[in-house]
């Protein structure tokens, strides 16, 4: 399997476009991470039910944020999409968060070619699914872990563009 992180790079941050690959579909449970030493997908651990993702979950290439990991995105898109799916996305926003002390921001996205519903430009247009996403992001880890995960709050794109830029910086120079 080819290293994601190698062949696939972040996009056009300027123009607002990110590359992100897909790791967990919209309502899974498995919490499926790419290990970029092994360049494959692993089952990470099964969430309770209760904690189903609420949107699909994944992460921007050639990008490393404070924790560590890849830096994470949100995909807003109206079906569930297959891990290892990869695509470009249009950023709308930036949840910043912490989970267990450790800057773990996830940049919130939209398939930049959605010919069915182009209508979300920023997170002002997704109130009733912020709410959600605080809300999950702020409980998922509360059976094994209380309290180890905040939301510090929400940025814009212009945010959301600083601090993939950022973490594209901090993957070059490791």
């Amino acid at each position: 399997m080819a290293d994601f992180n190698k062949v696939l790079d972040p996009g056009d941050v300027n123009g607002g476009l990110v590359n992100t690959v897909v790791e967990i579909p919209e309502g899974s449970r498995l919490k499926v991470e790419w290990d970029r030493q092994r360049a494959a997908f692993m089952l990470d651990r099964v969430e309770p039910k209760i904690f189903a993702k609420p949107c699909n979950y994944g992460f921007i290439p050639q990008t490393l944020d404070e924790d560590g990991d890849e830096l994470d995105t949100l995909i807003i898109c109206p079906e569930p999409l297959t891990t290892g799916v990869w695509l470009e996305a249009r950023i709308i926003g930036v949840l910043r968060f912490e989970d267990d002390g450790e800057v773990d921001d996830k940049v919130v996205v939209v398939p930049a070619d959605n010919r069915d519903d182009d209508r979300i430009n920023s997170l002002d247009d997704i109130p009733q699914l912020v709410k959600q996403l605080e809300h999950h992001f702020t409980h998922y880890k509360d059976l094994k872990k209380p309290g180890s995960t905040i939301v510090k709050g929400w940025g814009d794109v212009e945010e959301a563009k600083t601090i993939v830029k950022q973490c594209i910086d901090r993957y070059n120079n490791q």
